[in-house]
């Protein structure tokens, strides 16, 4: 399969590893310094492109790739609320195909099927206030991650008592805390940390006055993320549309 790269920090090369690993070509890597081979040959050639940037730049590079018809795996967050409805009318209706995840681990799609399976079950359960954490490296722009985001709206699709998340609080690398612990009885409040080199923990709780009852994904690396777009790459290759992790995952 040919493979074009969208954003060569260091998860784009650790995608290039993987891919290269699993018998793939590496025909086009595009980052900052080289917008223009969007409108190259070798990226046109490309059968998927993979793309891991930011939420300002992720939209444009999906115009970029549909206009050569080239089919976008992407794990870039925080574009969804402005652009969510152009790109599902663009693989609904223009033939173009997007396969977006928050996260590509295939243990996060273990962990958030057993996060929605559990919510299912404390849904029954009042007694128990639900509360998330999420940490990771100091470089990290946004609060909470979009791994969160996805977590917490999946336990909102399955407990009555809640039906909005909130950011909490923001634990930044020298240790000072900003933003609130406070929220409405209807609301899930994420709390987020930011330190060292961590590559992604997410602990959801459910807490009575009887006892705890937590979940935990703890990323020892982001190989896994890696592995997890290029599977994705491999199954974008053969379908269509808009796709997520449940397409490829039957949980």
């Amino acid at each position: 399969m040919k493979i074009a790269l969208i954003g060569y920090g260091k998860m784009g090369k650790m995608i290039e590893q993987i891919a290269l690993g699993r018998g793939h070509q590496i025909v086009s890597i595009i980052d900052i310094d080289n917008q223009q081979d969007f409108d190259s040959e070798a990226f046109a050639s490309a059968d998927v492109a993979i793309e891991f940037t930011n939420p300002t730049a992720a939209y444009g590079n999906y115009l970029m790739a549909f206009a050569h018809n080239v089919k976008v795996v992407s794990g870039s967050t925080g574009w969804m609320k402005d652009h969510g409805d152009d790109v599902r009318k663009m693989c609904a209706e223009g033939g173009q195909t997007l396969f977006w995840a928050s996260n590509f681990s295939i243990g996060v799609a273990i962990f958030s099927a057993v996060n929605r399976y559990l919510a299912k079950i404390m849904n029954g359960f009042p007694q128990y206030s639900v509360t998330m954490e999420e940490t990771h490296h100091v470089h990290k722009l946004d609060a909470p991650s979009g791994t969160a985001i996805t977590l917490a709206e999946e336990i909102i699709d399955n407990i009555d008592r809640k039906d909005s998340w909130v950011k909490g609080t923001l634990t930044a690398p020298d240790g000072h805390i900003e933003g609130s612990a406070d929220c409405a009885d209807n609301e899930l409040r994420i709390d987020s940390v930011r330190r060292g080199e961590v590559p992604g923990i997410h602990t959801i709780a459910y807490d009575s006055e009887a006892d705890c009852i937590t979940i935990t994904h703890d990323a020892h690396s982001r190989k896994g993320f890696a592995l997890g777009a290029v599977l994705a790459a491999e199954y974008t290759a053969q379908h269509s549309g808009l796709l997520t992790i449940s397409d490829m995952f039957k949980f």
